[in-house]
């Protein structure tokens, strides 16, 4: 049984310290006492302790004692957060999608002794694992991911809920989308390129660039044409388009009745109601990654994996909690058990590619009854 300790109390942290609870000793932190206090009613056999991660002193003080450290803070939060786990020398599991450059942080890994697993949740997470362990399979030249977490109620006008915070959805709409096309590496603008695609169990939804690449740019620059588009209910991305348009988004402060604020303050705060999801409330996670390449006998196979996954009411866990953040106690209990123990920082296609621990991951979700459907067929060159 191992010491660990999750930071961030929010709807993700939460599931992964209940969910870590049943095999190790977990502490969770956040800066919300009453956050923590819900949380410890629901699971009385964690400890809970209130922690303000960017006091640096005090982070290093609470962090030494532990074996495994797991970062659920905001994404804004992340990058710093991560890099002074791995300052006091500690090995960390990070969900926290922070938009700086987590490679940036290899070296310092490489010399405290720490491995780093970042970027370990569903999307980006999954399928960087899928990626990697195909890329051992295969002879890759196209990678494709289609994912979005939905509400099963559609309330006009958003028809969305989030699981956290709106600052890191609005993040998603503004952060310019990066791709790569033809091996060269393309910029488009967040919401652009609509499409319609086709859902078992879901219908009809509408797929939108963002930027959700991130590490396999860097990673696997020989996959000439990778793209990754996030999923909403058609409708959604012209009402938000709106609101980008109209200056909602922007972080440039305006007087206002002799008050300065920033229009993306006030959007944040109205939005945080309209797209809070409720801790019960059902909603589902879908997602679709596609693969291509030649495999050993020199035959073109298309490798495509599907995710229907939904609100756990046994455990009364969000489906995107549960996609997210399963994914992220599977790394930790799969670097626990001795899995994997290389020195650095490693997105996940960098451990996917070794079939013992792809293979770890996968089993470990559909333990709890996360599937991922994947089906294989052979092109005509």
């Amino acid at each position: 049984m191992s010491k660990i300790v999750v930071l961030g109390a929010g709807m993700v942290g939460s599931a992964m310290a209940i969910d870590l609870s049943k095999k190790h000793t977990v502490t969770l932190t956040d800066l919300n006492i009453e956050r923590l206090e819900h949380v410890k009613e629901k699971c009385k056999i964690i400890s809970i302790l209130q922690l303000d991660v960017c006091d640096k002193i005090k982070l290093h003080s609470v962090i030494k004692d532990f074996d495994l450290i797991i970062c659920a803070v905001p994404g804004f939060l992340g990058f710093d957060t991560v890099k002074q786990i791995i300052e006091a020398g500690k090995n960390v599991v990070d969900i926290s999608f922070f938009p700086e450059n987590a490679l940036e942080l290899d070296k310092l890994a490489k010399e405290k002794g720490v491995t780093a697993i970042v970027d370990c949740g569903v999307a980006p997470g999954m399928h960087n694992f899928m990626l990697g362990y195909h890329n051992e399979k295969l002879k890759l030249t196209d990678f494709e991911c289609y994912v979005g977490g939905l509400p099963k109620i559609k309330k006009w006008p958003f028809v969305y809920k989030a699981p956290f915070s709106p600052v890191d959805v609005i993040e998603e709409y503004t952060r310019p989308a990066r791709y790569v096309e033809n091996g060269n590496t393309i910029i488009r603008e967040a919401l652009s390129d609509c499409e319609f695609l086709e859902f078992d169990k879901v219908g009809t939804l509408e797929a939108f660039n963002s930027d959700g690449l991130r590490s396999i740019i860097y990673t696997m620059p020989h996959i000439k044409n990778m793209k990754e588009k996030t999923l909403r209910y058609p409708g959604h991305v012209e009402y938000v388009r709106v609101l980008k348009e109209s200056g909602f988004f922007n972080k440039k402060k305006v007087i206002v009745n002799g008050t300065e604020i920033s229009p993306l303050d006030v959007t944040c705060k109205i939005l945080f109601d309209e797209w809070k999801l409720g801790e019960n409330e059902e909603e589902i996670t879908i997602m679709r990654v596609i693969l291509k390449g030649k495999n050993a006998k020199g035959e073109i196979e298309e490798i495509v994996y599907n995710l229907f996954d939904e609100y756990c009411n046994e455990t009364q866990t969000s489906s995107m909690a549960r996609t997210t953040g399963y994914t992220g106690t599977a790394a930790a209990n799969m670097f626990l058990d001795g899995l994997f123990s290389e020195k650095g920082v490693f997105p996940p296609e960098l451990i996917g590619k070794h079939e013992k621990c792809f293979n770890y991951i996968l089993n470990y979700l559909k333990e709890r009854n996360i599937n991922y459907v994947m089906t294989s067929r052979k092109l005509s060159v």
